[in-house]
């Protein structure tokens, strides 16, 4: 098989791994019935966190740390006003989503144009030198990998797990799974504030491996096509993942396009490909939504008080 090939799907796995980890975050505080549209600003602090902590101690490492702390505490913030607060989920998420986003612009302008920090590559010791699978999945940062595991990994606690099944049952029916004990609250902020932490890690991703620096609204609408994989995975963590590869072939194309300096297609246009298919993914989703194994969980977005 050509090495082109392998570069290729290099550039798709590696294009891809923002999306999976913050569609995989999304994926289990959807489960357990918090909606949570502020994933783009998540994902924007992650990536301002990232950005400056790594600068600011000289190890990308603490920067992706920094990141995903960045991403759980602005999750935090969702999950006072979504469950504690019982306000409207869908007004609380946008409103994270536009306040992540004018935080991290307004904060991140002296880092604008600055060299950023850039996580080293760590090929896996025996499989990285192998034909096509080598550089594809075995030639990558720690992000990657992560995202590679993240959704097997998730889909695993999901179905296998004492807390999986809590979590799946406070999203199907949150006053049923009270009355066996279940803490609502607690295993719907727990879920909410890992799903900020993925996208948190995914935005410093972005920062420390992809494009490394700091730039406004780096993250693209990733966050936003997330939502929308989640919504098309039927709200299951592996394939949330595995449709992230779609996206990550569409960038990937785009780059092949302009490498090979190809007229035919506008750039412009390769450019909306992953936007585009946004709209079709939810447009698909809305067909999907109504059978009995694809649908979202009973009570996503319903606010849960004891005793109501």
């Amino acid at each position: 098989m050509p090495a082109e090939w392998g570069a290729l799907g290099h550039i798709v796995v590696k294009s891809s791994a923002a999306v999976a980890l913050a569609a995989v975050g999304e994926v289990a505080a959807e489960r357990s019935g918090v909606l949570n549209l502020g994933v783009e600003g998540m994902m924007l602090i992650g990536a301002l966190a990232g950005a400056a902590a790594g600068l600011a101690t000289g190890n990308p490492y603490l920067g992706l740390a920094a990141g995903a702390l960045a991403g759980a505490c602005l999750a935090g913030l969702h999950a006072v006003f979504a469950i504690a607060l019982a306000a409207d989920q869908t007004l609380s998420g946008l409103a994270l989503a536009i306040l992540g986003a004018g935080l991290a612009n307004f904060l991140g302008r002296p880092l604008v144009g600055a060299v950023g920090l850039r996580l080293p590559v760590l090929p896996v010791p025996g499989l990285a030198d192998l034909p096509f699978l080598g550089p594809v999945l075995f030639r990558h940062t720690l992000p990657v990998y992560l995202a590679l595991l993240a959704g097997p990994l998730a889909a695993w606690a999901l179905a296998r797990t004492r807390a999986g099944l809590m979590v799946r049952a406070v999203g199907e029916d949150a006053a049923a799974a009270h009355a066996m004990g279940v803490p609502v609250a607690a295993v719907r902020a727990g879920c909410t504030l890992f799903g900020g932490l993925m996208a948190g890690l995914a935005g410093a991703s972005l920062s420390l491996a992809y494009t490394p620096g700091w730039k406004e609204n780096m993250s693209g609408g990733q966050g936003w096509i997330a939502i929308a994989m989640v919504i098309f995975a039927g709200w299951r963590p592996l394939r949330a993942a595995l449709g992230a590869l779609l996206f990550g072939a569409l960038t990937a194309l785009t780059f092949q396009f302009q490498a090979a300096g190809v007229e035919l297609v506008p750039i412009w246009l390769l450019r909306m490909l992953p936007y585009l298919l946004t709209v079709a993914v939810l447009c698909l989703a809305l067909g999907v939504a109504h059978t009995r194994r694809g649908g979202p969980p009973a009570d996503l977005g319903r606010p849960f008080r004891p005793g109501d």
